[in-house]
């Protein structure tokens, strides 16, 4: 068995695994003020992805613009129940200028259920990663997932058939299912706590319950929201989302402090309920 030694840089050890993280670190030191704007320090630009593709329904890819900084970390994000990519659109050129190319999709038919969304998901990584006019800008061994509602279900089952995700982030999700011990990919789920549609007790919470305690996830739940919330740009959801995917897909430990501790859950706090298993070994 090879042993791993460590590198000192000045007087200071650097175990060789933190090195290799910071090569996927993306954009200046964060602060909280930056994650909370409407958009990162990122210049982005879109393309469309035709209806005509198979496997999914089409959508549209975002990216930053910038040729000086290498590869990204690549998203895809499903609509809920009966919606299009575009009730959710503020995700793309958001995330996109924080550093990751994301691909938005539209669904076969819009009644696809999560199971269906999943699969779809995942051929739209496929699809990024081996077809698209931007894959060149795609570190294909980063990906992720996520999706509103029936989309958000299928970004959990997505994981559990694709354990090479580093990251998923359900929000609002519907899935009926329970059998989420097999999920390893780190998963933050995020509700609503008015959600009349696909209310917390019955799928959010029962989702971050159910994936095993040995895997990263948190539990984020917005006070006094429905379940439409997140299809408004929102600047604490925002934050949560590219902190959490800067943690997972870029190995940075920098925004480790916009996650953990885990937020006050107070009465003049954003969220009802916060859950966590800080702080994150991964």
């Amino acid at each position: 068995m090879a042993t791993a030694v460590a590198l000192t840089v000045g007087s200071t050890a650097v175990a060789p695994s933190a090195l290799a993280d910071e090569q996927f670190w993306r954009g200046p030191n964060p602060t909280e003020s930056a994650l909370e704007a409407p958009s990162g320090p990122y210049t982005t630009s879109s393309t469309r992805v035709s209806s005509l593709v198979s496997g999914f329904g089409g959508g549209r890819i975002y990216y930053p613009v910038t040729t000086s900084d290498g590869t990204f970390g690549a998203i895809a994000i499903s609509p809920g129940y009966t919606a299009s990519w575009s009730t959710i659109d503020w995700l793309g050129p958001f995330l996109a200028s924080h550093g990751f190319v994301v691909i938005g999709i539209n669904t076969n038919s819009r009644f696809d259920q999560p199971g269906s969304r999943s699969t779809q998901l995942l051929n739209a990584l496929d699809y990024l990663v081996d077809q698209s006019s931007e894959r060149h800008r795609v570190d294909p061994d980063r990906l992720a997932v996520s999706g509103h509602s029936m989309g958000g279900g299928g970004a959990v089952q997505a994981t559990r058939t694709r354990t090479s995700l580093l990251a998923s982030v359900p929000l609002t999700p519907w899935h009926l299912s329970s059998l989420w011990g097999g999920v390893q990919t780190p998963t933050m789920v995020i509700g609503g706590q008015r959600d009349a549609v696909a209310p917390v007790r019955s799928h959010s919470i029962p989702i971050y319950e159910a994936i095993p305690g040995s895997s990263q996830k948190a539990y984020a739940e917005m006070r006094g929201e429905g379940h439409y919330f997140p299809l408004s740009r929102d600047a604490t959801v925002g934050k949560l989302i590219v902190s959490w995917l800067k943690r997972f897909v870029d190995f940075d430990t920098r925004y480790e402090q916009f996650l953990c501790p885990p937020p006050a859950t107070g009465l003049f706090s954003d969220f009802s309920d916060y859950r966590d298993t800080c702080p994150h070994t991964t």
